[in-house]
């Protein structure tokens, strides 16, 4: 039996449609790099400054990348860039830090996953940015790629019918002088790649109402991988893996009662998936292979947001960035991985 279905188009607004907003990047390293390169060749948005932690590294970054300010420190440029949004992508550690500041300075603010590395700072930024009505959002860009937009729409029609499982993978190898073998950086497997499947979780099947992890140290004293099993309401389940020792397919699978959706790795990136009902016909979603052009969605997202006033995202609110940090605190918990910002009495 032919399975008769043909797949939504995707909703996602194109790219120079969004009103022009005036942007800053704090933290000029190598995903910014990315990130600006998508904005300047398929959006209209403005890109009038950087901060660096120091003067040389921003400036360095503004000739490359055209950008016209060059800011020493976070404070220069939320007192001299002339600019709407803050887009943050420091090591994670300065990411509340950075974030908080320019809430209360007024600004918009997109930071690079993690919004911050557990979950009670997560919850203060998203009060601080209520109290200032400022628009504050993470920057998982897979909420905001057209392929995710599909599956959503997809699963909401029911075609796969009620969704019990998630089956979700993502390794990468990383030698012992990468970032995120540092400690003191909150480096690890779980903030850089273990976010992605957990939230894709929690997102789809929600809150987990049980969960257990097992992890494996690396030599540096970050956390090399962990296997992690989500029990959700009624009984259904995520089963999540992420490892920083070697690469993976990274493949994720989507299983209802009616059918699946096996999504091609890396998962949380542009790609293709395949439908399959349950006498295994196929349908099949093409989209170019992983590609940091497609950055510019979650910026795109972002504007649209803030030109009909809203201060969080429909697609990726604050409330489920929390969800999936709290989700990874138990995790962390459970595996003895505790942050070197988070030792003692720490306040912010």
């Amino acid at each position: 039996m032919k399975f008769d279905y043909q797949l939504p188009a995707a909703r996602t607004p194109d790219g120079m449609s969004a009103p022009s907003l005036r942007w800053g990047i704090v933290g000029p390293g190598w995903v910014a790099q990315k990130f600006v390169a998508a904005l300047q060749k398929n959006t209209r948005q403005r890109i009038l400054a950087v901060a660096g932690s120091s003067i040389t590294k921003a400036e360095e970054f503004g000739q490359k990348m055209g950008i016209p300010k060059a800011f020493g420190s976070i404070e220069e440029l939320l007192n001299g860039g002339d600019v709407d949004v803050v887009y943050i992508s420091t090591p994670h550690t300065a990411h509340y830090a950075c974030a908080m500041q320019a809430i209360r300075a007024g600004k918009h603010v997109l930071v690079e996953k993690p919004l911050a590395i557990n979950a009670r700072e997560v919850a203060s930024l998203q009060q601080a940015a209520r109290e200032h009505r400022v628009f504050l959002m993470e920057a998982m860009w897979s909420a905001f790629l057209p392929k995710f937009d599909v599956i959503q729409q997809v699963i909401e029609q029911g075609i796969i019918g009620e969704v019990h499982s998630i089956i979700a993978d993502h390794g990468e190898y990383f030698t012992e002088d990468h970032r995120i073998m540092r400690p003191e950086l909150a480096g690890g497997t779980l903030m850089d790649l273990g976010s992605y499947p957990v939230a894709l979780a929690t997102r789809i099947l929600g809150p987990a109402e049980q969960i257990l992890a097992s992890g494996q140290t690396a030599p540096t004293g970050v956390n090399g991988q962990a296997s992690i099993i989500l029990k959700h309401a009624h009984g259904h389940q995520s089963s999540l893996h992420t490892t920083l020792f070697s690469h993976t397919p990274g493949s994720a699978v989507i299983a209802g009662n009616k059918g699946y959706i096996f999504i091609e790795g890396m998962f949380y990136a542009p790609g293709n998936f395949h439908l399959f009902n349950n006498e295994k016909d196929k349908v099949t979603y093409l989209e170019p292979k992983y590609s940091y052009d497609s950055l510019y969605h979650q910026a795109v997202h972002l504007a649209v947001c803030v030109e009909q006033g809203l201060t969080e995202s429909p697609i990726r609110p604050v409330n489920d960035t929390l969800l999936t940090m709290q989700t990874l605190d138990e995790v962390r918990l459970q595996l003895g991985v505790v942050f070197h910002t988070e030792r003692g009495d720490e306040k912010h």
